[in-house]
């Protein structure tokens, strides 16, 4: 195992860890739908774009993994993730908000029974030397729907331009104050890539089959 990877895997393990004591409050669905209303102006309607810091579809967040919600928020108020109006709104809100919205949004447009592809369909060999490259699969999951710890993402399906803002934003310099992700694990990986590289990732993941939906809220349907 190169230095690299010895580094990620350490990291990923204190990562884990954090993201496992933070999830020892537990989450009540009913109550994060009342909680609810900061969140569905953006991630409660579908094709909804964000301008900063560039144009592109906001994440789909239903049927995410309660564990990922909740480290993401967790890291947006923490400022690791550096977005101001994401920061402004988990900044309001207590530890027990944050575990009642991702226990809704992990349980939100989940359809009973329904099922994935154990792979996922193939991508081409360009793209397939790309995601051996940091060997995604490995933290992600062979379709990319059933990473292999509950606080990383599922990524299938995802806007590949949500996806490919997201990748370039663990490239960014920590210290700029409004733009960036703080995660050693992702930064290590991203900066292997050029940023025409993550936007064909990007655009691979978002045509496999997911489990991640925009669930629309009854009065913007």
């Amino acid at each position: 195992m190169n230095k690299l990877f010895t580094t990620i895997f350490a990291v990923a393990v204190a990562f884990a860890t954090a993201s496992g004591q933070a999830q020892e409050i537990k989450g009540d669905a009913k109550a994060g739908e009342t909680k609810n209303a900061m969140c569905i102006g953006c991630h409660g309607i579908k094709g909804y774009q964000s301008s900063f810091p560039e144009i592109y579809k906001v994440p789909m967040i239903s049927g995410q993994s309660a564990a990922y919600i909740s480290s993401a928020l967790h890291a947006y108020k923490k400022g690791d993730r550096k977005y101001p109006s994401m920061r402004g709104i988990a900044e309001s809100l207590t530890d027990q908000d944050i575990a009642d919205l991702a226990a809704y949004y992990s349980a939100s447009g989940v359809v009973a029974g329904a099922t994935l592809p154990a792979d996922p369909k193939a991508p081409s060999p360009a793209v397939q030397a790309l995601l051996n490259k940091a060997n995604c699969a490995s933290c992600h999951g062979a379709n990319f729907s059933k990473p292999i710890d509950p606080s990383y993402p599922k990524i299938a399906g995802q806007h590949a331009d949500y996806l490919f803002v997201a990748l370039k934003s663990y490239k960014m310099d920590p210290g700029n104050a409004k733009v960036g992700r703080g995660n050693a694990i992702m930064a290590g990986m991203a900066k292997q890539y050029t940023n025409a590289e993550l936007k064909a990732l990007a655009g691979y993941l978002s045509s496999v089959d997911g489990e991640l939906k925009t669930v629309p809220e009854s009065r913007f349907r």
